[in-house]
């Protein structure tokens, strides 16, 4: 057993209202620059809808992740090292600005500069990349809100087969929800593995997912196999870039800046142990369905006391430990189960998970006739709710409903018994056991989904004084560059990354450095 800390990050979808916050900050942090005007290393999509980039789901057409050759053994998607040597110089499975959407600006000097007359200047569009006038087809999220849902969401990837004659764009049977999406950093990454220059690292640290710049030669394999699409190419610079997971805020004991500004307090930041020996055969289980579980048999208990004396061998921090046994990403993933994998199927074993949207179960119960106070017919709506289930299990279950379902029912189970005691009564546990809690434990789940503390939403440790000559020299390999900036610290200062010994001080270890 090699035992490892990756941080990792859990949204609550019921809890997301699409405000787009978190977009907006990481967009001032991390991308507001010249050759990432079309990036979004966080961004927030409407579902159903084929997302950004567009139908960056369907791995048939772009060859994201992993699959399993005739033999059974892992093979990215994209081919192996001749496949992409030949195609070197011409990939062809690339989205093009299209598929993202052209950056535009807005020419305001007219607004000013216009000559006086009857009609009123205003201030037309042009492209960023060519600077000529263009016209607004496409964005980052078109269809919020429903607002373009109904020209392009039946293209989404998700609603294959059947479902696709279920699901109805009419406003009285429509549905929808927010999906904020960013790098999965995941165990398994595709991108590292196909980059032909070496540019791609996963740190050792703290499983955070980086592309060096002075190494990276734009050969954008990356983007390829990326499932995801969370690798963008810096069109001044010709480098791939991507998510951070504000790794300077994570060493400082931080939560990213998404996390921060988050308005509806739907993320969970935290450490998870894992046992790197596993992750191989975890993702190249034979069934897709068997992903998930394989994924959590990975993951390790910070309580064990084998687990935290072989923690302490591989070097990981006695604090570190304790934070990964307090962690609010561990308890929604391992201990309580509600928390899935955006497309475990891609099997790059994901680390941003989710707790999937439960839609109005009380409607459902009393549009069929049944008792709200009835947990059998409480469940039974389960099935029937707005949002299909087939739907949510395309995204988080490979397809599977049932895990999708044991999902929902725990939820509802959650919220009916916690309504019950709001009204002051005893509550029916019935319903909890059906679903595998206790009321102790319902009620710990209630108050980290709905009411957590910041402290208990973010349990990040800071980094050690004894990583920190391990750190600097991965940081000298700057993540992110702007066209014509220099090199090493001096590029980092331009961008607002703070030196490492700023961030590292005595005050902030949280162990005794005598």
């Amino acid at each position: 057993m090699r035992v490892m800390a990756q941080v990792a990050m859990v949204m609550n979808l019921d809890k997301c209202i699409g405000c787009h916050t978190c977009s907006v900050t990481c967009k001032q942090t991390w991308t507001n620059r010249t050759g990432v005007e079309y990036a979004w290393f966080n961004n927030v999509e409407t579902k159903p809808g084929v997302g950004y980039p567009r139908r960056y789901e369907d791995q048939e057409q772009w060859k994201g992740g992993w699959e399993l050759d005739r033999r059974g053994r892992l093979v990215l998607r994209s081919g192996g090292r001749l496949k992409r040597l030949a195609s070197l110089f011409s990939n062809p499975d690339l989205p093009a600005i299209e598929d993202y959407y052209e950056p535009v600006t807005y020419d305001y000097d007219n607004l000013v500069s216009a000559p006086a007359g009857q009609d009123v200047p205003v201030a037309r569009p042009r492209s960023v990349l060519t600077g000529k006038p263009t016209s607004i087809t496409w964005g980052a999220n078109w269809e919020d809100g429903l607002g373009g849902a109904a020209e392009t969401a039946a293209g989404d990837p998700n609603l294959s087969g059947d479902l696709a004659e279920k699901v109805k764009f009419e406003f009285e049977q429509t549905f929808l929800f927010h999906l904020p999406r960013l790098c999965e950093h995941c165990l398994n990454p595709a991108c590292v593995s196909a980059c032909p220059s070496g540019a791609m690292y996963k740190r050792a640290e703290d499983g955070i997912v980086l592309v060096d710049q002075d190494r990276c030669r734009g050969w954008r394999m990356c983007v390829t196999a990326c499932p995801y699409k969370k690798v963008y190419v810096n069109h001044a610079t010709g480098k791939a870039e991507k998510c951070t997971f504000c790794f300077p805020r994570i060493e400082a004991g931080q939560p990213t800046v998404c996390s921060e500004t988050c308005v509806g307090r739907l993320r969970y930041l935290g450490l998870v142990l894992y046992d790197a020996d596993r992750v191989g055969e975890a993702a190249a289980v034979a069934d897709e369905q068997d992903l998930l579980d394989a994924q959590r048999n990975v993951f390790l208990d910070p309580a064990d006391p084998e687990v935290r004396a072989d923690a302490r061998k591989s070097g990981i921090p006695e604090d570190w430990i304790d934070a990964a046994r307090r962690s609010p990403v561990r308890a929604l993933i391992s201990e309580y189960k509600v928390a899935l994998p955006l497309h475990p199927e891609y099997r790059t074993l994901p680390m941003v998970w989710y707790v999937p949207p439960l839609s109005p179960v009380l409607d459902a119960v009393g549009e069929a006739g049944g008792n709200a106070e009835d947990p059998d017919h409480v469940f039974a709506a389960v099935t029937r709710l707005r949002i299909p289930l087939d739907y949510l299990a395309n995204l988080f279950a490979a397809g599977d409903t049932d895990v999708v379902a044991g999902v929902l029912m725990k939820l509802t189970a959650l919220r009916s018994h916690m309504r019950q005691r709001t009204l002051g009564e005893q509550g029916d546990e019935s319903a909890l056991k059906a679903v595998g809690l206790t009321s102790a434990q319902a009620e710990d789940l209630h108050r980290l989904l709905a009411v957590a503390k910041y402290a208990d939403r973010y349990v990040v440790p800071a980094a050690h004084r004894e990583d920190a000559a391990a750190l600097s020299a991965m940081e000298d390999r700057c993540p992110v560059e702007s066209a014509g900036a220099p090199s090493g610290t001096d590029r980092k200062v331009m961008l607002g990354i703070p030196a490492l010994r700023r961030r590292t001080t005595t005050d902030s270890l949280a162990v005794d450095t005598a």
